[in-house]
């Protein structure tokens, strides 16, 4: 049970870490396109694509959170701990479908895209 529970920290450590790895890679993109924007081009596609990419990287950030708490609730599986997951996994799961819906407005599809 031990190494289920190193296991879990390891997953949403690597949670955290996509998301936070998604936040930088955001952030450094958004100030290239603002620079842009200050020197007149047109970055408006650049804008919506930026947060297609952001929202990616939450989304799979989520994702392995989700599954670090299943692991969590496998070392203690009493009821509270139960509850404790459904609703996580309910209010996560909840920001997922969002952030999809968010991801599939057509101001987010490329020329390439139909």
């Amino acid at each position: 049970m031990q190494i289920l529970h190193h296991v879990s920290n390891i997953i949403g450590a690597f949670g955290i870490f996509v998301i936070c790895w998604g936040v930088l890679l955001g952030f450094f993109s958004f100030i290239r396109i603002e620079y842009d924007h200050l020197r007149g081009r047109n970055i408006r596609n650049r804008r919506y694509l930026l947060r297609h990419h952001l929202g990616a990287y939450l989304l799979a950030g989520l994702e392995f959170l989700i599954a670090a708490d299943i692991v969590r609730t496998i070392i203690e599986p009493t009821l509270t701990e139960l509850a404790i997951l459904g609703s996580i996994i309910a209010i996560r799961t909840a920001i997922s479908y969002f952030l999809n819906m968010e991801m599939k407005h057509p101001h987010y599809r490329t020329e390439s895209e139909p």
